[in-house]
């Protein structure tokens, strides 16, 4: 039987041996929500402390991880805060990630998530396609090979959804559907403060 002092010593140790790589912090806006959901915004633990340093962020939670320095110790945050607000972006940029994330990861010909994934002109450039968000649309590598340089009404193919110019706060929402691989717990609160309570 372990005693007070042994837990208590088994406990320091583990925490001590936690490496500060494995301690990221949610960054929040000044109002409290994620800056973004997907990606989840999160900063390293040297970027987290130097920014509550120059007084940039409050931190909201903490690890038990602490470091130290010759003059000072702190816990590691593991939730922060900008002091200023960041207004978000109301259109965001068409990358490959924002593209595939507008239309959930999964292709819009065969409705099968993941997998290898593509994008694909709905109107082949060879037809004056072009490259927007209204004629770009997600598809698994065997959908595009099989639509090739075609319409799909000439490859006999339907679109699930038609490809849209997505808002960042459509992102957001989409994104809050791939929960993160590592959650702390202290982050939960922030992640979904909107979803609808359970009587």
């Amino acid at each position: 039987m372990l005693t007070t002092e042994l837990i208590e010593a088994k406990f320091v140790t583990e925490r001590e041996l936690v490496s500060p790589e494995a301690c990221p912090a949610l960054v929040l806006n000044a109002d409290f929500t994620p800056l973004s959901y997907y990606p989840l915004s999160l900063w390293s633990w040297q970027t987290a402390v130097k920014a509550a340093f120059l007084e940039r962020v409050d931190i909201v939670a903490e690890y038990d991880r602490e470091i130290a320095s010759p003059s000072c110790r702190m816990k590691l945050p593991s939730v922060i805060a900008l002091r200023q607000y960041v207004r978000p972006a109301s259109h965001p940029a068409f990358t490959r990630f924002n593209l595939f994330l507008r239309d959930r990861f999964t292709c819009q010909y065969c409705g099968v998530p993941g997998g290898e994934l593509t994008f694909d002109h709905v109107i082949p450039r060879a037809y004056g396609g072009r490259t927007t968000w209204e004629n770009v649309t997600t598809a698994c590598a065997p959908c595009n090979l099989k639509k090739g340089g075609r319409t799909p009404a000439e490859a006999h193919m339907q679109l699930i959804s038609r490809p849209h110019q997505p808002s960042t706060h459509h992102l957001q929402a989409n994104g809050r559907a791939f929960p993160p691989h590592h959650c702390h717990e202290t982050w939960r609160d922030y992640l979904y403060w909107d979803v609808e309570l359970l009587a």
